[in-house]
């Protein structure tokens, strides 16, 4: 069985904040990372308390990683840095989205976002494709 990174010890996230947030089971926020002025959506990572804690108190993205076990700051070994602009919560408290001024690539295999290498085949939806529409 793999620690919970909340088994750390306390967080430092103000009080206020930690208790609107609706975490996973395992004391997570799946935390949306996107290029701040272009709304390119760049990759997705995990936040507990304290991660959520760093990245808005250093201006730099921290994140907890679920293979390592271990908190990474983007950009320390890759050079490949994440500058906060904002932070936001969605409507329910469980899901950060993160507005950044990436450098470089977002994606550890290299590529400027995650989503850029595996892009799947959908019917493309809209006015007038035929799809039922909600005003009936």
């Amino acid at each position: 069985m793999t620690s919970t990174p909340s088994s750390s010890g306390p967080s430092s996230l103000d009080p206020e904040i930690a208790a609107r947030l609706k975490h996973s089971a395992d004391g997570l926020l799946p935390a949306i990372a996107q290029q701040y002025d272009t709304g390119e959506v760049l990759m997705l990572g995990w936040m507990d308390d304290e991660a959520l804690h760093r990245t808005l108190t250093t201006g730099r993205c921290t994140y907890w990683s679920r293979s390592r076990q271990e908190y990474w700051v983007k950009g320390d070994t890759s050079g490949h840095f994440q500058w906060v602009k904002s932070v936001a919560l969605d409507c329910d408290a469980d899901t950060v989205l993160v507005k950044v001024d990436q450098v470089g690539a977002a994606c550890h295999t290299g590529a400027r976002t995650c989503f850029d290498e595996d892009v799947l085949k959908a019917v493309e939806g809209g006015a007038g494709s035929g799809a039922a529409s909600l005003d009936q």
